[in-house]
């Protein structure tokens, strides 16, 4: 069966209420051959996801109108490996202290992406062999920068990676810590390596019927927009770390796929 993925708005709601809401859910869900996997909520944001394995949406939408009323707004079809990608879990998290503890994480995620600068003209210069050589240098700096931050890869684009964060201060640091590390490469080595770096921070349903769809697209948009070693987050990550990193305000943008200019602000990492 399809695996859709829900938006509630559940202001003034608490933990405790949303749980409840679940366990209705889970009561009444065999009666219509649907599963509930799990659900995040923020509460500070007002803002709940259910990940639902059901036959369409409607009778997904029936069984939570029995259970407790509460009927989504939007709902959008995904698949399982890109929610684990971007999410973390597909499945209700495990008890964190006493068995009845479960502590259910907010879906708000930060996106980043990383370019390798001039990838096309360095495969010209050096031949595939060696230009994948660096490929796997870029590769192993920026994994080893996730790991220490708790990103996750989602997946390689061929010249650079996108990965997820479920902090926007740890991603910031992350890619800092990348730019870092790049540095250090090139005190070290013959051949250059340069990179370019995207972030925004969003909710996994947002003006898109893709997963993460506006939030991936301009982070996307932010690392073609960054000179080489720089780094560029949307007003939304700058909101996240203000007064943490020196950041500085670069103006605004009219982007691809953007109707509005959007504002870009550079992070300092040296």
């Amino acid at each position: 069966m399809p695996i859709f993925l829900d938006r509630h708005d559940l202001s003034g709601l608490t933990a405790a209420d949303i749980a409840e809401a679940h366990r209705k859910d889970l009561e009444v869900q065999d009666r219509y051959g649907v599963r509930f996997l799990t659900y995040w909520f923020d509460e500070s944001r007002g803002t709940g996801f259910c990940l639902i394995d059901a036959p369409d949406i409607r009778t997904a939408m029936r069984v939570h109108d029995e259970a407790h009323g509460d009927v989504a707004k939007d709902v959008i079809e995904v698949d399982l490996s890109a929610v684990q990608a971007f999410l973390g879990r597909v499945s209700d998290p495990a008890p964190s202290g006493a068995a009845d503890d479960v502590k259910f994480d907010s879906a708000l995620r930060a996106i980043m992406f990383t370019d390798i600068v001039g990838s096309t003209s360095m495969t010209e210069r050096l031949g595939d062999a060696r230009s994948v050589e660096m490929v796997r240098a870029h590769d192993a700096l920026v994994r080893r920068a996730l790991k220490d931050e708790g990103g996750h890869v989602v997946k390689h684009t061929g010249d650079g990676i996108m990965a997820s964060f479920a902090d926007a201060s740890a991603s910031v640091q992350c890619a800092r810590a990348i730019q870092r590390a790049f540095e250090a490469f090139n005190l070290a080595s013959k051949e250059k390596l340069q990179v370019r770096i995207g972030i925004d921070v969003g909710e996994p349903i947002a003006d898109s019927n893709d997963l993460f769809g506006a939030t991936v697209q301009l982070a996307a948009r932010l690392c073609q927009l960054a000179d080489p070693d720089a780094i560029l987050v949307s007003k939304a990550v700058q909101d996240c770390i203000r007064d943490r990193v020196q950041v500085s305000s670069l103006g605004a943008h009219h982007l691809k796929g953007f109707q509005q200019p959007i504002d870009a602000y550079g992070i300092e990492w040296r």
